[in-house]
């Protein structure tokens, strides 16, 4: 008799399985491996949502101090009703002007006094000047020449006064165009030469003790004649501010 005839159930346990048959589907698939994003995928913070809080808050913090400022702005002008000071040249007297003609050229030699006003309009409002400088020239248009630069110090127009500035200047051996000095000399004779004068200066503001400022202000006084001036007539000064 074979020895296979009977085998033993000893010989293959319970659970055993030939590796030499083919493997059974039992229907049970594992768990698919979740995939591996890169960090660009991840989900996002909530830091978006702090800086968006941010902006947010800024803009209303922002908002509210334009407006308060706009609120503080009509409220000083209605109330103060602020006027720019008003400035005009009182006199211009030329006390020396001489053309020479020398082998290198004509040369102008001048000294001019000139009294410029300052006028204060505000009831409620004192201006503080710092230091002015203030030029001079005469003649019009391709015939303007300087005559001399002066610095006038700090002073205070107080409300609803008149402050007089006195500016001397001097032009020495100036050398001019020929034909230019004889015009200049001409028109000096006839006391029909027209004087300028400039200035530049920083205002500020005192309402109630409080100084505001300073602003930058510039003054352009063109085409005024000594005629003009001779007969009392003293037109005003074109004021500008922010301005250089």
């Amino acid at each position: 008799m074979s020895q296979n005839a009977f085998p033993s159930v000893l010989n293959k346990p319970p659970g055993y399985q030939d590796p030499n048959s083919p493997p059974i589907n039992l229907g049970f698939r594992p768990p698919p491996r979740k995939p591996i994003l890169p960090p660009s995928f991840g989900p996002k913070k909530k830091r978006s949502s702090c800086c968006h809080v941010c902006c947010c808050f800024f803009c209303i913090f922002f908002s509210i101090l334009i407006a308060l400022l706009l609120i503080f702005a009509a409220v000083f002008y209605f109330w103060f009703n602020p006027k720019l000071p008003v400035f005009h040249v009182k006199s211009f007297q030329i006390s020396r002007f001489n053309v020479t003609r020398k082998p290198h050229g004509t040369h102008l030699d001048a000294a001019a006094t000139m009294a410029i006003e300052v006028k204060n309009p505000n009831r409620k409002m004192t201006y503080y000047f710092g230091d002015t400088v203030v030029d001079a020239s005469v003649g019009k248009g391709g015939d303007e020449t300087e005559l001399g630069t002066m610095k006038v110090p700090k002073f205070t127009s107080k409300k609803q006064s008149t402050t007089s500035l006195k500016v001397e200047t001097k032009a020495s051996n100036k050398q001019a165009d020929d034909a230019v000095a004889d015009r200049l000399l001409a028109g000096y004779k006839a006391k029909s030469l027209a004087v300028n004068v400039a200035a530049k200066t920083k205002v500020g503001v005192g309402v109630g003790g409080l100084k505001i400022g300073m602003l930058g202000v510039t003054v352009n006084c063109k085409g005024i004649t000594m005629k003009q001036l001779a007969g009392g007539d003293t037109p005003n000064c074109v004021t500008h501010t922010l301005r250089w």
